[in-house]
């Protein structure tokens, strides 16, 4: 039976982790389009934060060489973006087995969502079986760095993707880059609440939801063990 993961590629060589760093405030969710040989194409939906903001992080990319406003949905905005490297030629002072990041590519795997972050990656898809998934797991644990976010079973009623809600999701940002979850804390509960203009008692449960979900579908869903 396939598997269905979502994990973080913490790698800030990843195409377009730049312009995420760039403006922080927003969400890029990235397509690539591998028909067009060994420097496919990128769609990029960028949702909420200053289109200046993100169009001058693109102008600055250093992987961009040139983009295109293909569309606007509400709040998000479509990008068609043409790389100035390939994939290989961006990583390669960061990863040295290019071989085996090849080799990802014959993997029997489907990756159905990218999202760039100011760190890295947020990946999710589909592995025909634990040996696919490992392959993926132990090169960039080598190569960079992987944390497991989800692994279930596919066939499971829910699919990839983390779940929370847009102000959950939010709630979690913030504090985390405040120092609400470092040891010892350099921000409270008041600290991070200010700071979404909210009170102490609904970012408190608005965490606690939070936090449950993602035990509840991280830690929880893949024990017993999964396997092989």
């Amino acid at each position: 039976m396939g598997l269905v993961a979502e994990f973080e590629i913490h790698c800030e060589a990843l195409p377009l982790v730049q312009v995420a760093a760039s403006v922080p405030e927003s969400t890029f969710e990235v397509e690539i389009q591998f028909n067009h040989g060994n420097r496919p194409l990128f769609i990029v939906h960028a949702t909420r934060g200053d289109s200046d903001a993100i169009e001058h992080a693109l102008e600055s990319a250093a992987f961009v060489a040139n983009y295109t406003l293909i569309g606007r949905a509400g709040d998000t905005r479509r990008y068609q973006v043409a790389p100035a490297t390939s994939l290989e030629e961006q990583l390669g002072d960061r990863i040295a087995d290019l071989s085996g990041l090849r080799a990802l590519a014959t993997t029997d795997s489907t990756i159905e969502r990218i999202r760039a972050t100011p760190t890295g990656w947020i990946q999710s898809g589909w592995f025909a079986d634990r040996e696919a998934f490992d392959q993926f797991r132990e090169f960039w644990q080598t190569n960079a760095g992987f944390t497991l976010r989800r692994l279930t079973r596919d066939g499971e009623p829910e699919a990839p993707g983390d779940g929370l809600t847009d102000p959950q999701r939010e709630a979690l940002r913030i504090a985390y880059e405040m120092g609400y979850y470092e040891i010892p804390q350099s921000a409270s509960l008041d600290d991070v609440a200010a700071e979404l203009g909210i009170t102490a008692s609904s970012l408190s449960e608005r965490l606690r939801r939070a936090e449950t979900h993602l035990i509840e579908t991280t830690v929880a869903s893949t024990w017993p063990p999964l396997p092989d």
